[in-house]
């Protein structure tokens, strides 16, 4: 039988809501006896699961953690990030800088704290504008 993850996703969220906590990554692994659900007695209430046992792993999305909502780039913003986009932005799909801002669905990336350690690029832009629909994948990188 296969699992509506949505409908799991909303479960999750839910409880995790309640309990003051936000659900960052929803997974589902493996299949027949071996499946995973990455995010507890609800689960097997609500027969979000159906199908028979499962394990359920709950962690830290860690220090590099990944970014893909509208909130998440909100409340990251003054935060080192790398991120890939789906469609080449002024030449190039790979980009590492601090999210300056975000708002009305666009990203600002200030590069140049980032070119310091790379080669400068003499007058280049410093600034670049994204828009989240072409982030194909962001994470932070860590500052200690």
């Amino acid at each position: 039988m296969a699992v509506d993850i949505d409908h799991v996703r909303g479960i999750v969220e839910r409880v995790a809501a309640s309990l003051g906590v936000e659900v960052v990554e929803l997974e589902l692994r493996g299949g027949g006896k071996s499946r995973m659900l990455r995010v507890s007695t609800i689960l097997d209430v609500e027969d979000a699961m159906p199908g028979g046992p499962y394990v359920l792993e709950v962690s830290s999305p860690g220090l590099d953690r990944k970014l893909s909502r509208a909130a998440d780039f909100e409340r990251f913003q003054g935060s080192r990030v790398k991120l890939t986009t789906k469609d080449p932005v002024n030449g190039n799909r790979h980009f590492e800088g601090r999210l300056e801002h975000f708002g009305g669905g666009r990203l600002t990336l200030d590069l140049a704290e980032a070119r310091k350690k790379k080669r400068p690029q003499p007058d280049g832009e410093q600034k670049l504008e994204i828009e989240l629909a072409n982030v194909e994948k962001a994470n932070l990188v860590p500052e200690i």
